[in-house]
């Protein structure tokens, strides 16, 4: 099928350190994120990168963050020698900005006839359902060459299709639009099939729609939404700064900091630069290249190889990503928690997609609470003492209602089905109230 687009794949080697971190106390149970005061500390020395004091964070958390960074980082090793750098992995929607760049370069290129006719909408997915086929078809029509642009920017019931079956997997008269077998901790079709719906392009078209929509979604006010067909959906995007401010320190007290998306690659690389990564610390769904042109084949990882979409950064996906990208582990191998010189120092994300790699971190887990519950479980749980929950940094949620399920249902089974969660003793995690929101 060819080579991948525009990924560069020199990605710098960076492997966690070793030494073991002082336990990180969970956070308080609160109801409110107002900031409380830090824990007294030491003065930092000129080699200790500091988190600023001006972007809020929830309770201790600022704190707990710059201990992991002067216990991993160069305030360790003031000399500027790591044994092995540490390793940072963030994931990007709602973790590091608000909002979701895939929907948002979505709706950009639907609302400006960027979608290329496909030359059958079942050659898009490989568990696109026929009733989805149909759909596609009926509302699409077959008038536009194989190739060339859909007009939906006019087309309404075309946009909606598409729309609908990216965000519920579902036609817009309530037929299932995937079906079939895959593993649920390592892809979800409607995810990967955005990308594929780009397929035709070439990544340099790609790269442009992405930065358009970046740039109008930057430039919206907080809280904006658009409508997509009939859709109505987030209009706007911002980074937050507490995570920009995270990374910039982290880059400067000597960790190797990588975004692990779940987005087309091509897509999170027009985003990454605003916090300072370069396309090589930028990973996501990788769609395969042909004749100059995306395809709808996606690159495998591990020991799955290159396919339409059976393995995506996704839940177990980014773990694998993870250690084949950056610790260059190969083969099944990669699938398994690694020894703690080759697992991440700090992993951040905001959802059960990015439970995985988060828990697999060696020195903090940041999570930012969108009461997912398999991601939150793990947090409250905090088993190891080193779990960081936040609120959202805009617009938090309020406290969940009722319990996580911690103990019956909030583990994601391989074939969709849920369970309880488990810690790595084998014992059950108990339910766990919303203890840390808006």
């Amino acid at each position: 099928m060819g080579t991948t687009g525009s990924k560069r794949y020199a990605l710098a080697l960076g492997l966690a350190g070793a030494a073991t971190l002082s336990a990180l106390t969970a956070t308080a149970p609160a109801t409110a994120a107002t900031p409380a005061a830090a824990p007294a500390k030491t003065p930092a020395r000129a080699t200790c990168p500091q988190l600023s004091p001006h972007f809020t964070w929830y309770g201790h958390n600022r704190a707990k963050l710059q201990k992991m960074i002067d216990e991993r980082g160069l305030c360790s090793h003031p000399d500027g020698r790591f044994a092995h750098r540490p390793v940072a992995a963030f994931d990007w929607d709602n973790t590091v900005v608000k909002n979701d760049i895939s929907d948002a370069t979505l709706a950009w290129a639907l609302r400006h006839d960027k979608i290329l006719q496909p030359g059958s909408w079942r050659d898009t997915s490989p568990w696109l359902t026929p009733a989805a086929d149909r759909a596609l078809t009926k509302a699409c029509g077959t008038g536009v060459p194989a190739g060339r642009p859909l007009p939906t920017a006019e087309n309404t019931a075309c946009t909606d299709e598409i729309m609908e079956i990216r965000g519920e997997a579902k036609t817009m008269s309530g037929a299932e639009a995937f079906a079939g077998h895959w593993n649920h901790r390592r892809t979800v079709p409607e995810y990967a099939w955005v990308p594929q719906l780009f397929a035709g392009l070439r990544p340099a078209q790609l790269s442009s729609y992405a930065k358009k929509a970046r740039a109008e979604n930057l430039a919206a006010p907080v809280g904006t939404q658009q409508t997509v067909g009939t859709h109505k959906l987030a209009g706007y995007i911002r980074y937050y700064d507490q995570q920009k401010d995270l990374i910039r320190t982290l880059k400067a007290a000597g960790f190797d900091v990588y975004i692990v998306s779940a987005s087309a690659e091509t897509v999170a690389e027009a985003w990454s630069g605003g916090v300072g990564l370069d396309a090589a610390h930028t990973l996501g769904v990788r769609s395969m290249v042909h004749h100059g042109r995306f395809t709808t084949g996606i690159r495998g990882c591990g020991d799955v190889k290159d396919g339409h979409g059976e393995v995506i950064p996704y839940i177990d996906g980014k773990r694998c990503w993870i250690n084949q990208e950056i610790f260059k582990i190969k083969g099944a191998k990669a699938w398994r928690q690694q020894d703690p010189q080759h697992r991440i120092a700090l992993g951040g994300g905001d959802a059960d997609t990015d439970v995985t790699f988060v828990n697999d971190a060696t020195g903090a887990h940041l999570a930012v609470n969108r009461n997912k519950s398999e991601l939150m479980c793990r947090g409250y749980d905090n088993a190891d003492g080193r779990w960081v929950v936040n609120p959202m940094f805009i617009d938090p949620l309020p406290r969940k209602s009722g319990a996580y399920p911690c103990a019956t249902e909030a583990h994601n089974n391989p074939d969709g089905s849920f369970g309880p969660l488990r810690r790595p003793d084998g014992s059950v995690v108990p339910d766990q109230q919303d203890r840390i929101h808006g």
